[in-house]
């Protein structure tokens, strides 16, 4: 095919490989992330505030680490990276359903975490180079795609193990879509010939240090935290909350699939309507959406929830007022990460030096590093007073006296709304800062 519209969906075979093996891995990634704070509390045997930590570490060092683990594979090669990686993912998720002490399991984290911080520098870098200006927009939309339906299978898959055989068995679904991109990395997947220009590690810590001592980046980092807190309650708050609210039968990681769901759904429209608006302008407005999600949150318990309690869902079904309000929460949360999330990344693009974006690039996720630590770590304390472990409730209480545990277990969002609040008036003044220091800098250089 000659014409451009004939050659812009045309990749070579390397880049439909690494997509499938992406797909794999964020089945692999998602059904595991979803029951991570269920398998370490109800399996392990971590407390509340315990698991919070593990859980905090594991996924604060799961985005701090890629950029270093990219600088080691870029001197292995695309391929044995990819093998390495997926090699540590199935072993690393295989003993987590083995053997359930509490040492052990924390090393085999260690083991998942170092596999999965090669995966995300080794697809994407795979993308980059298996596409050309012509089709780049397009395979980088067709891997966004791959993304949120590998995290969307992988949560709809899981509850059918979890309530059929058991919760410590999802770790061998993960490590079996693990090991099949392994064995797409051996036997099918090609090396590249092209080279590719590494960085080393002290590189890597420079750019790092150069993002900390740049004020307007470091700030806007330590800002946008706030939105991802509230988002990583999806992961650390609501499986227990809603578990413990409706019972061993609900299905919080079918709640989950609410947020790729509304991303896939508006991310390009929100995008498009906000193209002629700052990046800041349209992270506001995502930022002053998110008390809300966790104010709709907070309206999932009126009273005591109890089996019976269902509303009326536009007369067409009834549903738990738990798991409506949960829907109408994460699927806000969903429409404020349409406005924050791509126009983050091009604000963080732009403030790198020249030459520099990719390195930039690579922590642009250090929100996620602190709102990790941040949020499980508050979630396991919240948990703890208003939403506890059934296991370390007395013992022969009537159902009243137990219900009488949970009453405030909605306060537990209260915290996350003032949050909100205080990161969107933060961003709102932080604005209003970067635009009268940009139009002085103009005028300077008129």
């Amino acid at each position: 095919m000659t014409s451009t519209n004939g050659t812009t969906w045309k990749f070579p075979k390397e880049f439909w490989f690494a997509n499938f093996m992406e797909l794999c891995e964020r089945a692999a990634y998602y059904g595991f992330f979803i029951v991570l704070t269920l398998y370490l509390t109800d399996i392990v045997g971590f407390s509340d505030k315990e698991t919070g930590i593990v859980a905090g570490v594991f996924f604060a060092l799961l985005y701090f680490l890629p950029p270093f683990v990219g600088a080691i594979s870029d001197k292995i090669g695309f391929r044995n990276g990819l093998i390495l990686a997926f090699t540590l993912l199935t072993v690393g998720y295989f003993l987590l359903g083995v053997w359930h002490s509490k040492a052990l399991v924390i090393f085999f984290l260690i083991i998942v975490l170092i596999g999965g911080s090669f995966i995300k520098p080794l697809i994407t870098a795979t993308v980059a180079k298996t596409t050309n200006e012509i089709n780049r927009a397009r395979g980088y939309s067709l891997f966004y795609w791959i993304v949120n339906i590998g995290s969307f299978s992988g949560k709809t898959f899981v509850p059918y193990i979890r309530q059929g055989i058991g919760l410590e068995y999802v770790n061998f679904f993960s490590s079996a879509m693990s090991f099949v991109a392994l064995l797409f990395a051996i036997f099918m997947f090609k090396n590249f010939d092209k080279k590719r220009e590494s960085k080393s590690i002290e590189e890597v810590f420079a750019a790092l240090k150069r993002i900390f001592t740049t004020p307007r980046l470091i700030i806007l980092i330590l800002i946008v935290t706030g939105f991802w807190i509230i988002q990583h309650q999806l992961y650390a708050t609501m499986p227990k909350y809603v578990i413990r609210l409706l019972g061993p039968e609900a299905k919080p990681e079918w709640l989950a699939n609410v947020n790729p769901l509304v991303v896939v759904m508006f991310v390009v429209l929100i995008t498009q309507l906000m193209r002629k608006f700052k990046a800041v302008t349209s992270m506001l407005i995502g930022m002053i959406l998110m008390p809300f999600s966790a104010f709709a949150m907070s309206l999932s318990q009126t009273g005591q929830i109890s089996s019976d309690e269902l509303v009326s869902v536009f007369g067409l079904f009834n549903m738990y007022s738990l798991t409506l309000m949960m829907i109408i929460g994460i699927g806000i949360q969903g429409l404020a990460e349409c406005f924050i999330s791509p126009r983050f990344l091009e604000y963080f693009s732009l403030q790198a030096p020249k030459g520099e974006e990719g390195l930039y690039l690579g922590f642009s996720h250090l929100h996620s590093f602190f709102s990790a630590l941040a949020g499980f770590i508050m979630s396991g304390y919240l948990l703890d007073a208003y939403c506890p472990d059934p296991s370390t409730l007395p013992k022969g209480l009537t159902e009243v006296q137990r219900a009488a545990y949970y009453a405030d277990a909605h306060v537990i969002w209260y915290y996350f709304i003032a949050i909100g609040f205080v990161a969107a008036i933060a961003l709102f003044i932080y604005k209003i800062v970067v635009d009268k220091i940009d139009a002085k800098k103009e005028v300077q250089n008129a």
